[in-house]
């Protein structure tokens, strides 16, 4: 099924006087942003089909926002319950350094037992600025999950990425799958997807979102994601793509069981085997994708988790190929940016990076996208 089949309009328009967009549905330049009209329009495209990441992630979110959202159809009441674990992947904000947060009601998508959450990078808010609590039933959709205060892993950036990298009919990998988006949109758009998710209840909730005439139906497997080559020996895969937790950015939960123990070494040693049994299942001269952003340990200082992410997949045999930026809402930062700047000088993180490895010949990866 193509974009016109889907939303009834041509799949791109073209962009900045050219036929690129045309061509490639989007100019493929190093920097894709977010915040243009004509993504926001495709984003609100996306959700329209009942896309509904927000389900099965942590916290009670009995707040107006979610209140508000049940009211405008974007909850459904009797699944109440599955929307109260887990959270989603995307990073939406800095990171406040100081005492760890709680999500709300604790849960988050899991990557492996005692390591941290899929939704490590979520930012929790109340309602966006200058928004009454009694306008939420009206708000946007394109803009629920600032609604909500839960992040919604953008569509647009799983539709371009599969466009772009993995070959028509192909099969995608997710190591760390958490929400529901990645598979749906595989699934409209032809391609088959595989996604480890350690909680049952996460896979339960994005198994309530699947349209019942989804072709290919996207796979959900429970399980530890440093087990996904055993749990996932049955696939051949032709694009891994995924957004990885954050090494220790937040905390999300009270229960000392659930609380990411790891120490930053610790969590990248779990991380390249990770990268590593992943990229075990990809066939040779295919790409591979994460979109991740740098993240501050307690004295403020970055990390450099995104140059971490290049070498890990570099030491488990793969290229570094392209990078883009991913220029993402501004959100709630211009009300939060003026006390970090004068506090720290620390910039306002309105980017994430798109990486891209090659397994193999980009030429040869590259052919295989038109077969």
């Amino acid at each position: 099924m193509n974009m016109v089949d889907l939303f009834g309009d041509q799949a791109m328009p073209e962009q900045h006087g050219s036929k690129l967009g045309g061509d490639w549905n989007y100019p493929p330049f190093s920097v894709w942003n977010a915040r243009e009209g004509w993504w926001q329009d495709r984003k609100r495209a996306w959700l329209s089909l009942g896309i509904k990441s927000e389900l099965g992630r942590g916290g009670d979110n009995t707040n107006a926002s979610s209140r508000a959202m049940e009211l405008s159809g974007g909850f459904s009441p009797k699944h109440g319950a599955a929307r109260t674990f887990g959270q989603e992947d995307l990073m939406r904000g800095e990171h406040v350094v100081g005492k760890a947060r709680l999500a709300p009601g604790g849960g988050g998508g899991g990557a492996w037992l005692g390591g941290p959450k899929t939704a490590s990078t979520e930012n929790f808010s109340k309602t966006p600025a200058g928004l009454l609590r009694g306008e939420m039933p009206n708000y946007d959709g394109a803009n629920r999950d600032e609604a909500t205060g839960t992040s919604i892993f953008d569509p647009v950036v799983c539709e371009l990425a599969y466009r772009w990298f993995c070959p028509p009919g192909g099969q995608i990998i997710d190591p760390f799958a958490g929400g529901s988006v990645r598979g749906i949109v595989a699934s409209h758009l032809g391609r088959k997807y595989v996604g480890t998710e350690l909680r049952r209840e996460q896979v339960e909730a994005n198994w309530l979102q699947l349209p019942t005439a989804a072709d290919p139906k996207p796979d959900w497997r429970n399980a530890d994601s440093r087990d996904i080559a055993r749990v996932c020996f049955d696939v051949q895969a032709d694009m891994v793509f995924s957004c990885p937790p954050y090494a220790d950015l937040e905390v999300y939960s009270d229960d000392p069981a659930d609380l990411s123990t790891l120490s930053y070494d610790a969590f990248l040693e779990a991380y390249r085997h990770i990268i590593k049994e992943t990229c075990s299942l990809l066939k040779d001269n295919r790409f591979a994708c994460f979109v991740v952003g740098d993240v501050r340990d307690k004295k403020g200082n970055y990390r450099n988790f995104t140059g971490d992410t290049v070498e890990a997949f570099r030491s488990a045999g793969l290229h570094f190929y392209n990078e883009a930026i991913l220029v993402t809402a501004v959100g709630s930062l211009p009300v939060r940016v003026g006390k970090q700047f004068a506090a720290g000088r620390k910039l306002g993180k309105t980017h994430q990076n798109v990486l891209v490895f090659v397994k193999g010949d980009g030429k040869k990866a590259t052919q295989a996208m038109q077969s």
